[in-house]
């Protein structure tokens, strides 16, 4: 089983308009309103892919509420903890072209006890699990070594870890020994600032030797620095939609992987670039995050330029 562990769920709305312009009313064309944050999109990618997989998320008044019964309604098995403060909403807004602005609120803050009953939650999740993925923000309150906690408990339980993280708590987390992190470029020159791509990734994978650091490119695919080798997978094709959860997409492929693999199975890391990159691009063509098609996937992953690269060690 994978552990999908989300500690700033939210309700996601997304508005498509014809365009964007700040300072002007817009007329919205389509709203679309469901149970969000990055660990219940790689959630929903799991199950799609055919892995039993859990979510576990702190919730807290109506809006909770809704994540609950709407996750349980689509079949997504779901362990919430129960905390004080409200579930918050992020909002993003979809142009004709398919340019999107995200608008993510902060989250209430966790007490002490709040997160005493997540790391209990969690410890009794951890069983049993191959793979945990630890994926998005946290909210004010949450130590700045959550994830690193989090990750020590779930690799003490056996499970390979995961971690799609930003700032202090992705470079507390590396200290922890996860198998993979996954930073975009913004986050990776956020934790390495002054450095170029290379040098930056080359630090991360210094910092923590036996964990892969797989960068997000974007619309230009996936640099995958492992303890195997270097990889660099490409899409062959532009995609034009709504990019907000294609990075969660590829973090479902490569726990998916991970989980096939384990315990004793090595990763066949071109394989996995293939289907993370394919799965990816499924997601930029549905028009809400979390969402995901497997033909479209299957069909891109096929198609995609898979490089060895040959760097310094």
């Amino acid at each position: 089983m994978i552990l999908c562990v989300g500690l700033n769920p939210a309700i996601d709305i997304t508005y498509r308009v014809d365009r964007l312009a700040p300072g002007e009313a817009h007329r919205v064309l389509d709203v679309r309103r469901r149970a969000g944050g990055k660990a219940v999109n790689v959630a929903r990618g799991v199950q799609a892919l055919g892995v039993a997989v859990t979510t576990l998320l702190p919730l807290g008044g109506p809006e909770g509420a809704d994540v609950e019964a709407e996750l349980a309604a689509a079949g997504v098995p779901v362990a919430p903890v129960s905390v004080q403060g409200r579930t918050r909403h992020t909002v993003t807004v979809v142009d004709g072209g398919g340019e999107a602005s995200a608008f993510n609120e902060p989250g209430a803050a966790v007490s002490e006890a709040d997160w005493r009953s997540i790391r209990t939650f969690f410890e009794a999740h951890c069983a049993g699990s191959a793979v945990v993925v630890l994926s998005g923000s946290t909210p004010p309150g949450v130590p700045v070594d959550g994830y690193a906690e989090l990750t020590a408990i779930a690799r003490a339980e056996g499970a390979q870890v995961i971690v799609d993280a930003t700032g202090p708590a992705l470079l507390h987390a590396l200290d922890a020994g996860p198998a993979l992190v996954k930073p975009n470029v913004a986050e990776l020159a956020e934790v390495c600032p002054g450095l170029d791509t290379a040098a930056a990734v080359a630090a991360l994978r210094a910092r923590s030797p036996r964990t892969a650091v797989v960068l997000s490119l974007g619309a230009k695919g996936l640099l995958a620095d492992t303890p195997d080798g270097v990889w660099r997978a490409r899409p062959t094709r532009p995609l034009t939609g709504n990019p907000t959860g294609a990075g969660d997409a590829a973090v479902a492929a490569l726990a998916v992987a991970h989980h096939l693999a384990s315990p004793a199975g090595r990763l066949d890391w071109p394989v996995a670039l293939r289907q993370a990159v394919g799965l990816s691009g499924s997601a930029v063509l549905q028009p809400v995050a979390g969402a995901v098609d497997l033909d479209v996937a299957h069909a891109l992953a096929a198609q995609v330029d898979l490089r060895r690269l040959d760097l310094p060690r």
